[in-house]
C-alpha cells in the first residue's frame, strides 16, 4: 500500500517541481527579450535587425525550453542557466547584424562594439559551470545547453567574419565543424559515441572562439586575417579528426 501511494504521488510531484522550474525560466525569458530588442536595434538602427533578433531569440529559448521541460533534473534553475540564457540573449542579438549585410564592414565603431560584446559573452561562458558546480546543480542539460551555445555561437561568429570580407566562405568550416560532423553522424551513428575527456579539445574550442572574435576587430584584415582563420581551422580540424579516429578504433 505504501509503495503504490508513493507511485500515485512521485508524478504530481514532479509536475509542481516542472512547473516551478518553467515558470522561472518564462519570467528569465520575459525580462531578457526586451533587451534582445533593444541591442538588436542599437546595432543595426533597423526594424529588420530588431525583428531578427527577437525571432532568434524566442527560438533559442523556445528549444531551450523544450529541453527544460523533458530533461532538466533539478528543483531550482540556478544561476547557470540564466547565465547560458543570457548569452543566448546576446547571440541573439548579434544575429541582428545577418540582416543588414556589409553594414559591420562598413564602421569601424560598429565592429569595435560588436567585439567587445562578443568577449563579454566568452567572458560568461568561464562563469556558468562554476556556477553549476558551486550550487551542486550541475545537469547533462546544462552542460548540453552550454556546448549548443557555444557552436551556436561559433557559426555567427563566422558568418560575421565572411560577412565583412575578413576571410573568405571557407572560414565558415571553423563555425560549422560540429554540425558537419552532427550531419556525418546520421550516416556513420558510431560517431554519437561517448568521448574521453581531453583538455586540449576545450583548449582548442578556445581558440576557435577566440580566432573568430579577433577577426572582428577592424585593425585585423588582410594576409593576417586569412592566416588566424587558416591556423585556427587546421586546430580544429586536427581535434575533430583525432576524435573521428578515436571512434573509429573504439566502434563496437
Amino acid at each position: 500500500m505504501i509503495e503504490a501511494e508513493t507511485a500515485r504521488r512521485l508524478p504530481s510531484t514532479l509536475d509542481r517541481r516542472g512547473l516551478s522550474v518553467a515558470a522561472r525560466y518564462v519570467i528569465a525569458c520575459l525580462l531578457l527579450a526586451p533587451a534582445v530588442l533593444a541591442l538588436g536595434y542599437i546595432l543595426t538602427q533597423s526594424v529588420a535587425g530588431a525583428t531578427t533578433a527577437a525571432l532568434v531569440f524566442a527560438v533559442f529559448a523556445g528549444l531551450a525550453g523544450v529541453a527544460l521541460r523533458r530533461h532538466y533534473p533539478h528543483d531550482r534553475l540556478g544561476i547557470a542557466n540564466i547565465v547560458t540564457l543570457s548569452r543566448a540573449a546576446i547571440i541573439a542579438a548579434l544575429c541582428a547584424l545577418l540582416a543588414a549585410p556589409g553594414l559591420l564592414a562598413q564602421s569601424d565603431q560598429l565592429a569595435w562594439s560588436v567585439l567587445a560584446i562578443a568577449i563579454f559573452s566568452l567572458c560568461l561562458d568561464g562563469v556558468d559551470g562554476y556556477f553549476a558546480r558551486r550550487q551542486g546543480l550541475a545537469s547533462d542539460f546544462g552542460a548540453r545547453f552550454d556546448m549548443e551555445i557555444d557552436s551556436i555561437f561559433a557559426l555567427l561568429l563566422a558568418l560575421l567574419c565572411w560577412q565583412s570580407g575578413k576571410a573568405g566562405a571557407w572560414v565558415l568550416a571553423l563555425g560549422s565543424v560540429r554540425y558537419l560532423f552532427l550531419g556525418a553522424a546520421l550516416v556513420w551513428p558510431w560517431l554519437l559515441a561517448p568521448l574521453p575527456e581531453r583538455f586540449t579539445r576545450k583548449a582548442i574550442c578556445v581558440v576557435q572562439i577566440a580566432v573568430l572574435i579577433a577577426l572582428l576587430a577592424p585593425i585585423i584584415s588582410g594576409p593576417l586575417s586569412w592566416s588566424l582563420a587558416a591556423i585556427g581551422t587546421l586546430l580544429l580540424g586536427y581535434s575533430f579528426g583525432r576524435d573521428v579516429i578515436w571512434l573509429a578504433r573504439h566502434r563496437s
